[in-house]
């Protein structure tokens, strides 16, 4: 079944720039924070309901490396963005890249809540921000998605 996709502005050149191997160093990044944002948002719910300082501790580093990968796939996101011009020629890599900026900037608040007393950030702003952090999870990845699956951006489609 081919689709006709004369219409679609990334027809072209949108094979990725930052790549290792032919895979694009985005894609292969993103999953970090996305784990990292669930584990932190399921550290908090556990230190809710047990009061272990454990979770407290775990959030922490969740959050933190979360921060530090989700910074680490928007480097290579911007990067892909701003040098490869069939990616860059339409609005919807851009909803992507604002959602993904949003969401950095909850995982950021999130782990500088939580630096200098882990358990006592928790409740209730480090659970909101770990909630927030989750929907913005959802949102930039729907806009990622949307960019892989529809539009086939970074995918390496074979002639057969």
């Amino acid at each position: 079944m081919s689709q006709d996709r004369s219409e679609d502005p990334f027809v072209g050149n949108v094979a990725s720039s930052i790549h290792v191997a032919g895979h694009p160093i985005h894609v292969m990044l993103v999953t970090f924070p996305i784990a990292l944002v669930c584990a932190t948002l399921g550290a908090d719910l556990f230190y809710w309901w047990s009061a272990d300082p454990f979770f407290a501790r775990v959030g922490l580093w969740t959050s933190g490396w979360g921060f530090v990968m989700g910074a680490a796939a928007a480097l290579s996101g911007t990067a892909e963005l701003l040098l490869v011009r069939g990616i860059r020629r339409s609005a919807e890599p851009w909803s992507h890249a604002v959602a993904a900026m949003m969401l950095l900037s909850v995982i950021g608040a999130n782990w500088g809540l939580r630096l200098f007393d882990q358990a006592a950030a928790i409740l209730p702003w480090g659970l909101f921000l770990s909630v927030l952090g989750l929907i913005f999870v959802g949102l930039a990845g729907w806009h990622g998605g949307k960019l892989v699956f529809e539009h086939q951006i970074g995918v390496e489609v074979s002639k057969d």
